[in-house]
């Protein structure tokens, strides 16, 4: 119950990580469930404001979209590693 009531505090520290990520630009792989019930499907696309060489994946998933496509999560983990040359 204490991490979903830390929760409220998430929001206001997002332009405080968007601004280190502008400034950083970490490679980054975004995989997102598309019948994501607690974030909308377009809030993927956001990160690529920040980070244009992010690598941003929607999967025919939920929530836990790493669970439910663990097969095609893993493809797509895979070949961001694989590119890390």
């Amino acid at each position: 119950m204490e991490l979903f009531y830390d929760y409220r505090t998430n929001v206001a520290a997002y332009p405080v990580w968007q601004r280190w990520l502008r400034e950083h630009q970490p490679r980054t792989l975004v995989l997102w469930g598309r019948y994501d019930s607690s974030f909308q499907v377009q809030e993927a696309d956001n990160y690529q404001a920040d980070l244009p060489e992010a690598r941003v994946h929607v999967l025919d998933g939920g929530h836990f979209v790493l669970d439910t496509r663990a097969d095609e999560a893993a493809e797509h983990i895979r070949a961001f590693l694989d590119q890390r040359g």
